[in-house]
């Protein structure tokens, strides 16, 4: 397995740069512009998750890193949500729910599986490598 040098290089953190992309495109439709306190809390949910694992990558451990991946997978449960009430609004459409709901499943899976890794690893982590 190849070594992972940047965060950039997670396919986790590239799919939740995929789904705050997608949030940011919905989020400038005219009805759902408008609505600044959803489209607030829904591109912070969606941006927490791409966020999130960046900073705990950067961490340069695990035990931390694992954390953050909570963390993530938490906005993400959030973002699914408000997918929901951006839905029951009508600012999107059943399909476009749908295409951001499957990413947000994609990514809480992708969390999970993620986090079983790091906390079966025997790799603690570059802060611990001794050189």
């Amino acid at each position: 397995m190849a070594t992972i040098e940047k965060f950039e290089d997670l396919e986790i953190w590239k799919k939740a740069r995929e789904l705050c992309k997608l949030i940011h495109i919905y989020t400038q439709y005219e009805k759902f512009a408008k609505d600044f306190k959803l489209v607030s809390q829904i591109k912070g949910s969606s941006g927490s998750v791409m966020d999130n694992i960046a900073e705990g990558f950067e961490r340069g451990g695990n035990k931390e890193f694992s954390q953050f991946i909570w963390i993530s997978k938490g906005s993400c449960g959030e973002t699914r949500s408000q997918l929901y009430r951006a839905l029951d609004y009508e600012y999107i459409n059943q399909s476009e729910f749908q295409v951001a709901y499957e990413k947000t499943l994609e990514i809480s899976k992708m969390s999970m599986n993620f986090i079983n890794y790091l906390n079966s690893s025997n790799i603690k982590g570059i802060k611990y490598k001794k050189d």
